[in-house]
Formats: structure tokens, sequence, C-alpha cells
């Protein structure tokens, strides 16, 4: 019951967010051209390879201006980034995810991005990518609609576990599964 009030809450404030005038209007997806220029704009140097989509994400308007709103360290030499439309008519907030890989020709990633921890050792040969206390994704996944939300983990968990979560508000708790990539999935 409780799945059912959040996913019409979320229907209806996606749905309010959006203006009456811009229903008719095209839509354009958003690249990861726009959203390095945006990060490095904020002062962290991003080239678009290093940009991975969570979920696509459209705008009213072909060229929107794009606001980082935060970039938060997701372990390892990953960042989870929060951008939004400076008009909000334009888009919906959305997240991507940012790698810092080293290779020979890439530039060390930015000081401000944590250094990883020492990876720890399970029995299973499995390392933990996500820590408790530790903000991550969670991909919530119905039989028509897809949910990205931003949330703080209560367990530590390994590729494969499912670990439970929270809301950035505290409020309701959720499970999912972690994937390689230390994002979590979940059923609505």
């Amino acid at each position: 019951m409780m799945q059912r009030k959040l996913f019409f809450s979320l229907v209806l404030f996606c749905a309010a967010a959006l203006p009456a005038a811009a229903a008719g209007a095209g839509r354009y997806a958003i690249t990861a051209g726009q959203i390095a220029a945006a990060v490095t704009g904020h002062g962290i140097q991003v080239s678009p390879d290093q940009v991975t989509f969570l979920s696509s994400v459209m705008a009213h308007v072909e060229s929107p201006d794009l606001k980082v709103k935060s970039i938060d360290p997701m372990g390892g030499q990953r960042a989870i980034a929060r951008l939004e439309c400076s008009d909000s008519r334009q888009c919906l907030p959305f997240v991507v995810s940012l790698h810092f890989e080293q290779t020979a020709n890439a530039q060390p990633a930015p000081p401000d991005i944590p250094r990883p921890a020492p990876v720890i050792a399970q029995a299973t040969h499995s390392a933990i990518v996500l820590r408790a206390g530790s903000p991550a994704v969670l991909l919530l996944n119905g039989a028509h609609v897809h949910i990205s939300l931003p949330v703080i983990c209560l367990d530590s968990g390994a590729p494969g576990q499912t670990i439970r979560v929270t809301d950035r508000d505290r409020r309701l708790v959720y499970t999912g599964k972690v994937t390689e990539n230390g994002i979590l999935e979940g059923r609505l």
C-alpha cells in the first residue's frame, strides 16, 4: 500500500512539475556533452565519456541551461551528480554517475572527490562496494515505471547482496540489490 501511495505521489509530482504549455512541445534528450560542460563549469574537469546516465533525461528545449546542485562521492573513483535546469519548466531534476578512472592520458581525480578506502574482502571473495551511511542511488523498476531515488545505505553490501536503505528524510526504508557499479536495484 505504501509503495502504491509513493508511486502515485511521484506521478502527480512529475505531472505537476511540467507546465501545461510544454505538453505539446518537443522533447530533447540531454546529452553527456551538455552534462560534462555543466560539471566542468562547476569546477570539476569531466569529459562526456565519464558521464553515465542512470535513466533517460529529457528537456523541453534543445539546449537547456543546466545547473549542478551537488556532487556526492560514491566510493572508488565515482560520484553522483545532481543537476537541474536553471528554468524548472525546461526539465525535471536528475542524477548521473561520474567516473574518474585513472588511465595513462587522464588527469587524476579531483581533490574534492575522496580517494577509495581499502577494499575489505568477505568470505565469499566479494568486495564491499556500498558502506553503511554512504549515499547511493536506488533504481525502482515496475511494469511501466522506472524511478531513480537518492538514498542513504543502512547496511554495507557487496555485489549481489540485498541491503536496506532509507530516503534522505529517513522516513521510508527500502531494500535493494547491490550491483557491480554500486547502484541498487529494487522492484515496485
